[in-house]
């Protein structure tokens, strides 16, 4: 019983921690983002002119119906040209500034009446709305609210400037606020809200297969983008590596006794373990030991000149880690990630029957971001690069590994494929929301095309092709859609596959 409100209790964290790892991922969509503003800042910042309305005689409650619909056009279309702070304040107070004039005119010089007897007559709102798409036309103020505000002068009970004052002053506080909503999160929301571009800075080579070097200097690439970028190269020395050290120091010529040492043995060997050999007064722990220390000093020459060269060509600091280990190389690998303080695994690509090697599988269901790099010539610089999405889904970061590989003179396509042209719209819609975050030389792209016939025609010509994982999709619709990593045999360029995994959501 004792352990039960300790279960539980880990229960609900579980819990909250997904829910909030969701909300993360739902809040990364510029659209959830901007109707999340939406719905917290017209409520506060309509409370605030209300609390000034109270406050000063001179703002009028009537005005907060422009002012609410006018807030609300901001920040639903921040990107919008209208979404103007100029355009908003210079218009509504254009409206209340012509309504006011066309209300003391025709008061004065048609109607002949006091402007506190005034009653409201069509002429003067005609007027009224003449002078303000007038004004706003020609000053480039066109805003819809402007002719409310126009309209408002002949029901707020004053004729008075401090009306136009009062619809300037409430206006640039939307304004203000706007500005400061836009410029410090939504113009920043890739580096607030987006988990790959704050992070994947750290990043761990396990150095497995034969093109392992292009893949570390694939991950320098990432890593340099970032400041406190670093790159940490692993080599495992298994069994079969320390029996084949084993193997060189004896004479595996000669019957099978240790009797008889290779004298060919490497020169790096230390001197008291020369002497053991030699002496041949050991048993075959001892000679485990040797070769263990054999191999990992060896490792760890090659990983210290695979450093120097990756800190002298991308400048990127680079450490270097040599495991002993058994025949479960995902364990080690993990398991170093997370002692180095790692937050992404750049993977080399490893095929078994067909298909991805257990060890990348494995890794796929692990609680850190990997990236699995299979090279195609060897190639260090990746200019081009093509990114097919398919939902927003991991898009964001594979846009993001991208921009770091492609830099500022790179250039990148994004590109989605469509069934039928009925989908064309809104496969348009879907990329400009997934790359409008983003800085750089970006093209989108919707291809009426099957996306495996898309890349065998096109991939040749780009230097790299990104793709995720599809760890978000069911196991249904993996099974009637195969993964696009998993039919990759047409692709002739470097690919990458992008799996992002939420360590919050699984801990």
């Amino acid at each position: 019983m004792s352990g039960r409100p300790g279960s539980a209790y880990r229960g609900v964290r579980r819990r909250m921690r997904y829910r909030a790892g969701a909300f993360r991922r739902w809040v990364e969509h510029t659209r959830n983002l901007v109707h999340l503003s939406v719905l917290f800042a017209i409520p506060v910042l309509m409370g605030v002119v209300t609390w000034l309305s109270n406050a000063l005689d001179v703002l009028p409650y009537l005005l907060f119906p422009p002012l609410a619909a006018g807030s609300y056009s901001l920040f639903t279309n921040p990107e919008s040209p209208a979404s103007s702070p100029r355009r908003f304040v210079g218009g509504l107070t254009a409206g209340a500034l012509c309504g006011w004039i066309a209300l003391a005119v025709t008061a004065r010089y048609w109607y002949a009446v006091p402007p506190g007897e005034y009653q409201v007559h069509g002429g003067a709102v005609a007027l009224g709305l003449f002078l303000t798409g007038t004004v706003t036309w020609i000053l480039n103020l066109r805003e819809a609210s402007a002719y409310s505000t126009a309209l408002l002068v002949h029901v707020t009970g004053t004729a008075q400037i401090e009306y136009v004052l009062s619809v300037f002053l409430s206006a640039s506080l939307v304004a203000v606020v706007f500005v400061a909503w836009r410029e410090g999160v939504y113009e920043n929301r890739a580096d607030l809200l987006y988990d790959s571009v704050r992070g994947d800075d750290r990043v761990l080579v396990p150095l497995l297969g034969e093109d392992a070097d292009a893949t570390a200097m694939f991950a320098a690439r990432l890593a340099a983008a970032h400041d406190a970028g670093k790159v940490v190269l692993l080599d495992i020395v298994d069994d079969e590596t320390v029996a084949s050290v084993e193997r060189e120091l004896l004479d595996t010529d000669a019957p099978a006794s240790h009797d008889w040492v290779s004298m060919e043995a490497d020169p790096s060997l230390t001197p008291s373990d020369r002497e053991t050999l030699e002496a041949a007064d050991f048993d075959a722990e001892t000679l485990d030991a040797i070769a263990e220390r054999h191999a990992v000093s060896a490792a760890a020459d090659r990983l210290e000149a695979d450093a120097a060269r990756i800190e002298t060509k991308i400048g990127v600091p680079c450490d270097v880690i040599v495991a002993a280990d058994g025949e479960i190389p995902v364990a080690t690998i993990s398991r170093t990630a997370r002692e180095a303080n790692c937050d992404l695994i750049a993977v080399p690509y490893q095929e078994r029957h067909g298909g991805l090697s257990p060890t990348i599988k494995q890794l796929f269901v692990g609680d850190i971001d990997v990236l699995v790099h299979r090279s195609q010539d060897g190639r260090t610089r990746w200019r081009r690069i093509l990114v097919p999405v398919r939902t927003r889904g991991v898009a964001h970061s594979m846009i993001d590994f991208a921009t770091r590989l492609a830099g500022p003179t790179g250039h990148i396509s994004v590109c989605h494929c469509i069934d039928t042209e009925r989908d064309r719209r809104e496969a348009e819609e879907l990329l400009a929301d997934i790359v409008e975050p983003f800085a750089g030389r970006i093209e989108t792209r919707v291809a009426a095309d099957d996306l495996r016939s898309f890349l065998a025609e096109n991939a040749a010509g780009y230097d790299l092709v990104i793709v995720g994982s599809s760890q978000d999709r069911s196991p249904t619709s993996r099974f009637i859609s195969p993964p696009t990593f998993e039919r990759l045999e047409d692709v002739d360029t470097d690919v990458a596959i992008v799996d992002r995994n939420y360590v919050d959501d699984r801990t």
